[in-house]
């Protein structure tokens, strides 16, 4: 599977809109050749430079035949195309955008699975 973002490349800084700084809403995401086998994708956003590996978003049960999530999910359990989302460790519902303490620098990975 091939997981982008339109708004910044492997590599790249998050954008300042997508973390604590700015507004913190998510990125919009979009996904390609997911297995003919998926039963449900799930999405973990995590910090790995935290000092315990920081979990900023935990999203699952998305459709197997999407292709992305758009700007800005909702901060809700349950989204509308059924998929539900899990606390980060912010302590809050979904999505949680780069915070590191002290502005140093951090890497952010966003993992897509697919389920069976």
């Amino acid at each position: 599977m091939q997981i982008n973002s339109p708004v910044f490349k492997e590599g790249d800084k998050i954008p300042h809109l997508y973390t604590c700084e700015g507004q913190d809403i998510s990125p919009p995401l979009t996904w390609k050749e997911v297995p003919a086998s998926t039963q449900s994708l799930a999405l973990i956003c995590y910090d790995p430079d935290a000092p315990h590996s920081w979990t900023h978003w935990v999203i699952f049960n998305l459709p197997p035949n999407s292709q992305g999530l758009a700007e800005n999910v909702p901060q809700t359990k349950r989204l509308m195309n059924g998929a539900l989302q899990g606390l980060n460790d912010f302590h809050g519902m979904g999505y949680g955008g780069p915070c590191p303490p002290g502005g140093g620098t951090h890497r952010y990975y966003f993992i897509l699975y697919a389920l069976d």
